[in-house]
């Protein structure tokens, strides 16, 4: 299960059908160096996207 605390790179290395639900909220996570350092709930709010529904996503993505 993703959660909020989550690295970004370890997601989508873990998870790689995720990458298209982070495309779907304009993150480009893939191409990002921070990626490998930045938690899933601090992009989000940057990117101000709703962390909820992007955590609902991914996990509904990878089937948890």
């Amino acid at each position: 299960m993703i959660t909020k605390d989550m690295i970004i790179g370890d997601i989508i290395r873990s998870y790689p059908q995720t990458l298209v639900i982070f495309d779907k909220f304009g993150l480009d996570c893939f191409e990002c160096q921070v990626a490998d350092f930045e938690k899933l709930e601090s992009s989000a709010v940057v990117h101000k996207v709703d962390v909820d529904l992007l955590l609902e996503e991914l996990n509904r993505v990878t089937g948890e």
